[in-house]
């Protein structure tokens, strides 16, 4: 997996800066309350826990915002989760205009924006702006972003794009990473999503249109040819080709000489690209 460490590595680092990180004097908010935004990741999983122990179940609501589109043993983790880790029901929210990602696709006839995924605006902000309302501001965000991700700037990104909410990141702030998650997880008892299993870096949707790289469609081509097929064939729908090439709507592209070129599903090699199922991309809020 890339992921694991060493047992004797996890109970020296992770169990000894929990002592001190969930000092109840330690926090520094003005609300005792905190939402986590638990996606079934591993990241997700560990921050939830970290804020049940912070702020104290009564003042937590975990809430998953469910696109529709995810392994169905998304479902299975999250369950084992609510009674393994969390102790305690996670909130799922839906869009209440579409059931699936597919169904913001089809309707919306694009994609993906320069700015973002349509699917993540449909099916995780906005249910999740409507059900928390004014809590969205006045309660504590936790969030599963890990230091890679503040390494890569997505933390300050989220803080800049979202200056009116309180957040925290625990795993950043604290330094532990993705794989001491999973490894955490694995000694409870809780197999990681199937996803982790079969290479992908992810547990989000089947198949992301964030994800802008050939390896990882040929993954989903090679694991789930029904989705593959599915986003295949939209490609085609709505992007036609004008003298030869490929027009908006292809999800890939190639560099050629310093030249953007894009490449439709249909047309990936059959032959793995060198980088392997092991993708570093970042989707929505808080795909884990």
């Amino acid at each position: 997996m890339g992921f694991c460490i060493g047992a004797s590595h996890f109970a020296r680092g992770v169990t000894l800066r929990m002592r001190w990180i969930l000092d109840k004097e330690d926090i520094k908010y003005i609300t005792s309350k905190a939402v986590c935004h638990f996606s079934c990741g591993s990241t997700s999983a560990i921050a939830t826990k970290l804020a049940l122990e912070k702020f104290g179940p009564e003042n937590v609501e975990i809430i998953y915002a469910d696109p529709g589109a995810e392994h169905p043993d998304n479902q299975r983790f999250l369950k084992e989760c609510e009674e393994k880790l969390f102790k305690k029901k996670v909130t799922i929210v839906k869009s209440k205009k579409y059931k699936t990602i597919f169904d913001v696709f089809e309707d919306k006839k694009v994609l993906n924006f320069v700015t973002g995924a349509p699917c993540t605006t449909e099916m995780k902000k906005i249910p999740i702006r409507d059900y928390l309302g004014a809590r969205l501001y006045d309660e504590v965000q936790v969030f599963g972003y890990d230091p890679k991700d503040a390494g890569k700037g997505r933390v300050d990104k989220f803080r800049m794009n979202n200056p009116d909410l309180t957040t925290w990141f625990p795993l950043v702030e604290e330094n532990i990473s993705k794989g001491e998650c999973l490894t955490w997880l694995e000694g409870l008892g809780i197999p990681i999503p199937q996803m982790y299993r079969l290479g992908f870096s992810n547990a989000n949707c089947v198949g992301c249109v964030k994800a802008e790289n050939i390896s990882y469609w040929q993954s989903i081509r090679k694991n789930f040819p029904d989705t593959f097929k599915w986003f295949a064939d939209f490609e085609r729908t709505i992007g036609k080709k004008e003298e030869g090439n490929p027009k908006g709507a292809a999800i890939n592209k190639r560099y050629i000489k310093g030249v953007r070129h894009r490449v439709f599903l249909d047309e990936l090699p059959q032959e793995p690209e060198p980088e392997g199922d092991q993708l570093d991309f970042f989707c929505g809020y808080t795909c884990g």
